[in-house]
């Protein structure tokens, strides 16, 4: 049974930091590429960051890009998300999700997604 379970989320302020991890069970974390994605309330799913299965590459949505990074241990089936600079419109629960690697690359559309998390709310005060 595939599992990926969030973690790290909380209430901070702006321009604060979280650290989100992303821990993968019953798959072979290194045949996947990994998402993260966010959606706030009455919002639709939004595309934040993606990483190729070696951890080499990697893909942010411009909103995001100089304050998130986005890395890999696949030695400890793990992703996570280092957010800093936080801002208020941050806010969202934000899922991570994986994507087998031979079905094509690493990708910003949730849609080809093959598992996802339950998620972790993220809430950024002003």
């Amino acid at each position: 049974q595939v599992q990926l379970v969030e973690s790290g989320g909380g209430l901070v302020q702006a321009g604060g930091s979280l650290r989100l991890s992303c821990a993968a069970s019953g798959l072979t974390f290194s045949n996947y590429h990994m998402g993260w994605f966010r959606q706030a309330p009455g919002k639709e799913r939004e595309f934040v960051a993606a990483i190729r299965w070696s951890g080499v590459n990697t893909l942010y949505v411009d909103s995001v890009k100089g304050r998130f990074t986005i890395s890999r241990d696949n030695n400890k089936n793990t992703g996570y998300l280092q957010m800093n600079s936080l801002k208020p419109e941050d806010t969202a629960t934000y899922y991570c999700a994986a994507k087998v690697r031979w079905g094509g690359d690493y990708s910003a559309s949730w849609h080809v997604y093959n598992y996802w998390g339950q998620g972790t709310q993220v809430t950024v005060s002003s």
